[in-house]
Formats: C-alpha cells, sequence, structure tokens
C-alpha cells in the first residue's frame, strides 16, 4: 500500500503516519453564535482527547434540494465569521466553494477548500482550488468509484497541488439512499493522499423529505466504527448543539453533546488497527 502524503495544516500535520484527525462543525453558518458555540465546544473535546481539528462550517450550500432552503449567510457575512473563528481560536477552518469566481477570495480566509461532491469533476473548479495554493478536499461523488478519483487527483496534480484530501460519503444505491463500499477508504488512500471518512453525509437520505434530504442518524457511530477499522486518515462529521432544529442536514447531523463518546469509540479502533494498512492474507 502506498503511504500517504504527509501535508500540513495550521499547527499539525496530517497524513502519513500523523494521528487521526478531525473535520467537524455545523452545515451551514446560521448564525455567528451558533457556529462559535459549536466550534469552541468542538475544539476542547478535540484538545481533551488530542485529536488534530478543522472547523467545517459552509457560508453557501447551492446544491440544496429545494429553492425555498436555508443555504447561509453568504459569501461576505459567512467569511468574516469564519475569519474571526480562525483568529479567536486558532485552530484551522474548512468550507464549501461552488464557483471559480470565489476561490481567490475564500482562500484568503480558509485553510482547506472542499469540492463538493456533485462537483468533483469540474475540472475549472478543481483547477482553480489546486493553484490557490491551499489544501483541497475533493469529496468523491455519489456516482463515481472510489477508482475514478484517480483522474480527480491527476487534474488537481496537473494545476500544481500536492496538497490534497479525498473524502468518501457514499453512493447512490437506487433512489434517495446511499451506501458505503468501506473497501474504497484503502483503494482512495492508495493513490497516494490522505483519506477521510464523511459519516454524516453517508447516511443522507437525499431527497428524502420532498422539498428537504432526510437522514439516518442512528448509523453514523456503526459506520464511523467500521471505517476507523477499514482504514482512514480522519474522521469528516457535521455537529449541532440542537440537530433537531437545525436549518441544513439535521436528520443526519451528530448531536454535539454526544460528539465526545463517539470520538473516544474510534480512538479506541484506532490505538488497535492504525490506520487499516492492508496486508494479503495467505
Amino acid at each position: 500500500m502506498v503511504q500517504p502524503t504527509q501535508i500540513d495544516i495550521g499547527p499539525f500535520s496530517v497524513g502519513g503516519s500523523c494521528p487521526h484527525f478531525l473535520i467537524a462543525g455545523p452545515c451551514v453558518i446560521e448564525s455567528e453564535k451558533l457556529v462559535m458555540e459549536t466550534a469552541v465546544a468542538i475544539a476542547e473535546i478535540a484538545k481533551d482527547l488530542r485529536i488534530p481539528y478543522i472547523f467545517k462550517a459552509s457560508y453557501d450550500k447551492a446544491n440544496r434540494t429545494s429553492i425555498s432552503s436555508f443555504r447561509g449567510l453568504g459569501i461576505k457575512e459567512g467569511l468574516k465569521i469564519l475569519k474571526k473563528i480562525n483568529r479567536e481560536l486558532g485552530i484551522p477552518i474548512l468550507t464549501d466553494i461552488h464557483e471559480v469566481q470565489d476561490v481567490s477570495e475564500v482562500a484568503e480566509i480558509v485553510d482547506v477548500l472542499q469540492i463538493p461532491a456533485f462537483l468533483c469533476r469540474q475540472t475549472d473548479l478543481l483547477v482553480a482550488a489546486a493553484k490557490s495554493g491551499r489544501v483541497v478536499n475533493v469529496k468523491k461523488g455519489q456516482f463515481l468509484s472510489p477508482w475514478d478519483m484517480a483522474n480527480v487527483v491527476h487534474k488537481l496534480q496537473e494545476a500544481g497541488s500536492r496538497k490534497i484530501f479525498l473524502t468518501e460519503r457514499g453512493a447512490s444505491f437506487g433512489y434517495q439512499n446511499l451506501v458505503v463500499d468501506m473497501r474504497s477508504l484503502p483503494v482512495m488512500r492508495n493513490l497516494g493522499y490522505p483519506v477521510v471518512f464523511d459519516a454524516t453525509h453517508s447516511v443522507q437520505l437525499p431527497g428524502g423529505g420532498g422539498t428537504v434530504s432526510s437522514g439516518q442518524r442512528e448509523f453514523v457511530a456503526p459506520l464511523a466504527r467500521a471505517a476507523a477499522a477499514a482504514g482512514c486518515d480522519g474522521f469528516f462529521m457535521e455537529v449541532h448543539p440542537r440537530p433537531e432544529k437545525a436549518l441544513s442536514d439535521g436528520p443526519n447531523m451528530v448531536k454535539l453533546s454526544e460528539l465526545r463518546g463517539l470520538l473516544g469509540q474510534l480512538q479506541a479502533i484506532w490505538q488497535v488497527t492504525g490506520k487499516g494498512e492492508i496486508s494479503p492474507l495467505t
């Protein structure tokens, strides 16, 4: 198996033989108060457990099911809040980008540019993100096989980037359902870059609520435990103090009060399996 490239992000490194890391935060920036409250709490948990932590929240969710769905506070206000979190808490920041013209402005504020799953093959967006000099996290599209991500990686490399994450978030299985093939984690990790498991979007039921997506939060923990054993470098989890009142993705987000217990379970598995390096059985 290929050892993934080690990547420096803010005060820590990920990939290679570095510790597992966490990307977490609310799906979308609902308010400064909400995201600050959540960021402070998660940062404290991560510090206690000695888990490197990247805060995540989106200033705009351009792929919501309905045109009437809440999308966020927009790029100006959103980036202002993300910058404040970075400055006051000293933690790296990740956010989604959807448009090429937003890349340079967003890259001035955040540490990691995330390419949403639906846009993972958008060449111009990938190239712009790669040329920004920031780390690029690409969500594997629900319509792609893990080995298809080699083409995505090649696009980023050709644009000059070697600071890449690849994130597994499930594959479409019929209508309004996703399944996770845990083989995708070592397959994508073998492309030479850190691999992240998105434990919350993997339990999403796309469009399952008619005008909104639904989800099955009860399966976050078992899938995350399986991914920890199968082999990944980090975890992505959308976390909210009150998921039942969240303005986006509430049904599949982890409740903040339950995060510490879940991360403790994953740490116990990491201690046994490491990062899931695979040796052929003979």
